[in-house]
């Protein structure tokens, strides 16, 4: 089996989770800047087998666009036009940072490193993929 990417598109950094082969479980890879996504994409299914990318797509509690769903849509068509045959799914990420600060104070982490965007973004990507995965078992 290959692996299934999860990106969590932000309009600076950009988290990137990724499932083992098998598909059972989410790991984060790592946090770049977001004018980077396609280059590093680029690169790992240069390395490894992506069967499938979700990414999460931002909405409001009543369905409608927040101010960041034009920058992932856009992402999504730049990521459609290098990578055309490469199946993409959206997937609600309404909670998935509150989710992530959650589970950063749930591990110990020390404040310094909760406050560290980065790591929000990645343990964001991280939950997407975990609970798409969930929602496809």
């Amino acid at each position: 089996m290959s692996r299934i990417l999860s990106i969590d598109y932000g309009g600076k950094r950009t988290g990137l989770a990724v499932t083992d082969p098998l598909q059972i479980i989410a790991t984060g890879l790592e946090t770049i800047d977001s004018r980077a996504l396609i280059p590093w994409l680029k690169k790992y299914t240069s390395q490894e087998e992506v069967e499938l990318i979700i990414i999460g797509l931002p909405k409001n509690w009543d369905e409608s666009d927040t101010h960041g769903t034009p920058l992932v849509e856009a992402a999504i068509k730049k990521i459609q036009k290098e990578f055309p045959s490469m199946p993409l799914k959206t997937v609600d990420e309404r909670y998935s940072s509150k989710m992530a600060k959650d589970a950063m104070l749930e591990m110990g982490m020390k404040k310094k490193d909760r406050r560290d965007k980065k790591n929000v973004d990645l343990i964001a990507a991280t939950i997407i993929l975990q609970e798409y995965l969930q929602s496809i078992a």
